[in-house]
């Protein structure tokens, strides 16, 4: 594998200003606020281990004004406002997206470590969601029922805006994350306060600013930083906001359903996966070594739906393995703003102590090392670790059982469509899943076999809001994309009339 020494472009004029601020404060109301305590947190480049910027360490204070905020906002006439003027506020967010996104992508490439040229590629993607939304906010609609009552009594259904949002965001692309919450608020006449990741907050921050400069009222769109055990546990238990959309780890997922009971809450979950991404032996190798390594090893496996337990049929697992470890040494290591970087750093030291834990494990356990699972030496200090392959895995070892959010794949053998489905299933997991093979008929069993989520056949990890995606067992639940998408946002109210 290759690894980049570092030689810098610049940033953009417009990304230097933004750092040179070097403070961010919260964002309640539509202004820039500390935090009520008037304490901070450093936050990390992680290409670099070098400190980046100063956020405001929200806790419960500060979460509650916001929230009071948003409520404000919501009481307001932004409740109110006509579908069409939500679908151009939308629009006015595709055409920013368009004017402003080398900026953005530059502050998430530095804050998570994401190479730029994949930040960039991104770009398409965000605009269909806000499409999306834009074509959502003309379709909430209720509808009239008949009904068997005695006397002329007219029945309907209608839907509006549930109440503010209480939206947690992750760290590893909140960039794009953010728009599956500020798409459907903008769509829906809700309000939101939005907890990014302590250790990625600077893209959620400005993203809100700019969208304030294009009309968004005060209020609608808050942002609260800090640590999830502070800021997040406040804003999940807090008794005014109506529903909770969190992105994360199951383990977190668990503590906000508990602290959700104060009031109810709807909940909307994307959490953790550990997916099966099965090869079989009449796959085109060519596709499915690249698309399986990809499933992995893309944002250096800090992904939720990363398909790291990949089952391939036993008659071809040694040339698969070893194409694809041949594979992984090629990918190009390297600092996010350095557009040759094939794969960047891991999001924090911790994070990277976390996956060398893993890569330990399954050496002790037995599995066979082929490539990776060590740093490079010529990055300096910042998170990097090497694409890594384990063969001769069984789905009892750590690395195949639990989430590791690190570039690791675990190579597990199968013999029959049957045994890759049990072993697929064998999991607490159920949100995403892959199926190479040229036989439609396997292809579709396996697809419908595999509790999860979302399936891919042939390719791994496309999304489109129109079509989304939803978890099954641990991974999660309500949808994300598709019409119901926004269930977790409206309220439907049934309406008698006796006329």
């Amino acid at each position: 594998m290759t690894t980049q020494p570092q030689a810098l472009p610049s940033l953009s004029l417009a990304a230097e200003a933004f750092f040179a601020r070097r403070e961010f404060g919260l964002i309640i109301d539509g202004q820039s606020v500390p935090a009520a305590s008037g304490e901070t947190l450093e936050t990390f480049n992680p290409s670099t281990g070098e400190g980046l910027a100063r956020i405001a360490a929200g806790d419960a204070a500060d979460v509650d004004r916001a929230v009071r905020a948003a409520r404000a906002a919501f009481n307001g006439p932004w409740a109110k406002w006509s579908p069409y003027d939500r679908q151009a506020l939308l629009f006015r967010a595709h055409a920013l997206i368009d004017q402003r996104f080398d900026e953005l992508a530059e502050i998430e490439a530095m804050d998570m470590g994401a190479p730029i040229s994949k930040v960039l590629a991104t770009k398409a993607s965000m605009q269909r969601s806000i499409g999306f939304f834009a074509s959502q906010a003309l379709s909430i609609r209720g509808e009239t029922a008949p009904n068997g009552l005695p006397g002329e009594v007219t029945t309907m259904t209608v839907r509006g805006p549930a109440g503010v949002i209480g939206g947690i965001i992750p760290w590893n692309g909140p960039l794009g994350s953010q728009w599956w919450i500020i798409g459907a608020v903008l769509a829906t006449g809700c309000t939101a306060v939005l907890k990014p990741s302590e250790e990625a907050s600077l893209s959620v921050l400005r993203m809100v600013e700019l969208l304030n400069e294009i009309g968004v009222p005060p209020g609608v769109l808050n942002v609260v930083t800090g640590k999830g055990s502070k800021a997040g546990e406040a804003l999940a238990a807090h008794p005014d906001v109506n529903r909770i959309a969190f992105t994360g780890s199951t383990e977190t997922g668990r503590k906000i359903i508990r602290a959700s009971t104060v009031n109810i809450k709807k909940l909307q979950l994307e959490l953790g996966g550990k997916s099966p991404d099965i090869i079989f032996a009449d796959a085109d190798l060519d596709k499915a070594v690249v698309g399986a390594a990809n499933g992995v090893f893309n944002n250096s496996g800090q992904i939720c739906f990363a398909g790291t337990r990949v089952l391939v049929q036993r008659s071809i697992v040694e040339q698969f393995s070893e194409r694809v470890a041949a594979y992984a040494k090629t990918l190009r290591l390297g600092r996010s703003l350095d557009r040759q970087s094939q794969l960047g750093p891991l999001i924090s030291s911790s994070q990277l102590d976390v996956v060398k834990g893993y890569i330990d494990a399954g050496k002790r356990e037995g599995a066979d090392l082929v490539c990776g699972g060590d740093r490079p030496d010529d990055l300096g200090e910042g998170y990097f670790l090497r694409p890594t392959v384990f063969t001769n895995v069984n789905n009892e070892m750590k690395i195949a059982r639990e989430e590791i959010f690190g570039p690791v794949m675990s190579i597990i053998p199968f013999d029959s469509a049957d045994e890759a489905i049990a072993i697929g299933n064998a999991t607490e997991y159920g949100l995403g899943g892959g199926v190479w093979t040229r036989d439609v008929s396997t292809a579709l069993r396996v697809a419908n076999g595999i509790q999860s989520g979302v399936m891919w056949v042939n390719c791994y990890g496309l999304i489109d809001p129109v079509v989304g995606f939803t978890g099954a067992k641990t991974s999660g639940y309500g949808a994300k994309g598709t019409s119901a998408h926004l269930d977790t946002y409206l309220q439907t109210k049934s309406i008698y009339i006796q006329v």
